[in-house]
């Protein structure tokens, strides 16, 4: 389900995911939504102290920032990458796990806006809730929409591309580069492919 109270966000969303049976768009509060899991769109150090993860570590408690950041330190890269997730055990009966799926590397809004960064924490979100057989059910936020500052239209472009391609099966099949330069242009229309 994706869930904001923006309604330009909930307005994009359903141009895109409207006429797809398995998402429902909520205007809600996600701390308040009952799932199987919920998607923190942090960073790659598990900083949890800003912006929605602030929220989420007020609901579920501060200890659960310190257990990100220790399992992110254990990971042979020091760093959970834009791309990569965590999951792990809330210890909240409403909402038993939460998916750490970076959209930045570090707090900031410099480029996210004009990155792919919310297509490819959609793409990890969806292959970590889909194979695991617990989760049935994951609260998803506007990804890089809040303090990365991406417009609402292109998160959730994005986040569809990444829709279709996990869970709807539509696999990219690049025979050129300009097929592939096409696409990746087409994730984010404000991204610079070339600078010279």
């Amino acid at each position: 389900m994706l869930v904001a109270i923006e309604d330009k966000l909930v307005n994009a969303w359903k141009d895109f995911f409207l006429n797809e049976p398995n998402v429902t768009i909520t205007e809600a509060d996600i701390t308040q939504i009952r799932c199987d899991a919920v998607v923190s769109p942090a960073n790659s150090f598990g900083f949890m102290d800003g912006g929605l993860d602030y929220a989420l570590s007020e609901r579920f408690g501060w200890d659960l920032e310190k257990k990100l950041q220790k399992q992110i330190k254990d990971l042979p890269e020091g760093e959970l990458l834009v791309g990569q997730t965590i999951l792990m055990e809330t210890g909240d009966k409403d909402v038993p796990f939460l998916i750490s799926a970076p959209t930045m590397r570090i707090p900031t809004n410099f480029n996210i806006d004009t990155s792919i960064n919310a297509y490819l924490a959609m793409k990890a979100i969806l292959i970590r809730a889909t194979s695991d057989e617990r989760i049935s059910s994951v609260a998803i936020p506007g990804l890089c929409t809040g303090v990365g500052r991406m417009q609402p239209m292109i998160a959730a472009r994005q986040m569809f591309q990444a829709y279709k391609e996990i869970i709807l099966g539509q696999r990219m099949n690049f025979t050129t580069f300009g097929e592939a330069q096409k696409y990746h242009w087409n994730i984010n229309p404000q991204g610079m492919i070339w600078t010279h």
